[in-house]
């Protein structure tokens, strides 16, 4: 991968971050409207993949990836990601109702923390995808822990707050004021700086994504090796993530059987990662399909079952 495609591609990711920023102006963002962009994200996506398929010697002149399997890698890791980026919604909402976050000024704090969630990401991925190069034993590390956190999440009953670390660290080297300022992350009063809730929210929204990130990140390396196409996934799956959680926050409780399903898909890709170069290697485009059938039946199932539970009600 040369640094041209790299730089483009940075370029591209900050063209993308503005037009999200402008589209979400003024704070107020609708359902109709957040569905809208949402569909958006996901189109523009698969346009990336169709552009991976026909112009991957453009990107990678030097990989041994075929455009068929780089735009397969693709897909199935930005679904991956995206599935698994659903569970940081519920976070979210925790986060917004925890703090006591007004409704206007939820698409700037989603918005920082999306920014610092691509930084942080990029990071990641470069050190892990060098970490793999040279310690290829690593990569049963991962896929342990992602069993673990899999088999972990299916007996979580659940928590009524996050992390509290973040705020801890904030108040103890700034003083805080004692409720928003708008969008303004830090103000001078009386002469003296203070930082304000915003940035505490921001702060434990950015700590809970490296949380998330230590699952996704070692998950995708299991889809494939290839850095570029790892970070392509993130970006895209990250951008539609603030659309996605207006879309969403009215419905979150209705999706019951999400957690068993991540659950079973991080233990699928840990599984996957421990095969890897044996002769039980589990091919990318059954990945993809375990991906699609998973969150599918997830979501179908649930909607029944709040049905059920709504009839009941009625009756």
């Amino acid at each position: 991968m040369t640094p041209v495609t790299y730089l483009g591609f940075g370029l591209l990711t900050l063209i993308l971050v503005i037009l999200d920023i402008w589209q979400t102006r003024g704070g107020k963002i609708t359902i109709k409207k957040a569905a809208i962009w949402s569909v958006f994200w996901f189109l523009l996506a698969f346009a990336f993949a169709v552009s991976i398929y026909f112009f991957w010697h453009v990107y990678a002149p030097d990989s041994s990836y075929s455009p068929q399997k780089a735009t397969v890698s693709f897909i199935t890791g930005y679904l991956l990601e995206k599935s698994l980026s659903v569970d940081n919604l519920f976070v979210f909402a925790i986060i917004f109702h925890q703090y006591a976050v007004p409704e206007h000024l939820r698409p700037r704090a989603l918005l920082w923390g999306v920014i610092g969630a691509l930084f942080l990401r990029a990071i990641m991925i470069a050190v892990g995808g060098q970490l793999l190069a040279e310690y290829h034993w690593l990569l049963y590390v991962f896929a342990a822990f992602l069993i673990y956190t899999g088999i972990k999440l299916a007996v979580d009953k659940g928590e009524d707050e996050v992390n509290p670390m973040p705020e801890k660290l904030i108040r103890k080297f700034a003083n805080v004021t004692d409720d928003y300022r708008g969008n303004a992350l830090t103000v001078v009063e009386n002469g003296k700086r203070y930082v304000t809730p915003m940035m505490i929210v921001i702060g434990v929204i950015a700590f809970m994504d490296v949380m998330f990130a230590l699952d996704s990140i070692p998950a995708i390396f299991a889809v494939t090796r290839e850095p570029f196409l790892v970070l392509a996934a993130n970006v895209f799956a990250l951008l539609g993530l603030r659309s996605l959680y207006f879309v969403l926050q009215g419905m979150m409780e209705k999706f019951i059987y999400l957690k068993p399903a991540l659950s079973f898909i991080l233990v699928f890709i840990g599984i996957k990662m421990v095969l890897m170069g044996t002769a039980w290697e589990i091919p990318t485009p059954v990945s993809l399909l375990v991906l699609l059938v998973t969150m599918t039946v997830a979501v179908i199932a649930s909607l029944r079952a709040q049905r059920k539970l709504e009839q009941a009600a009625h009756q």
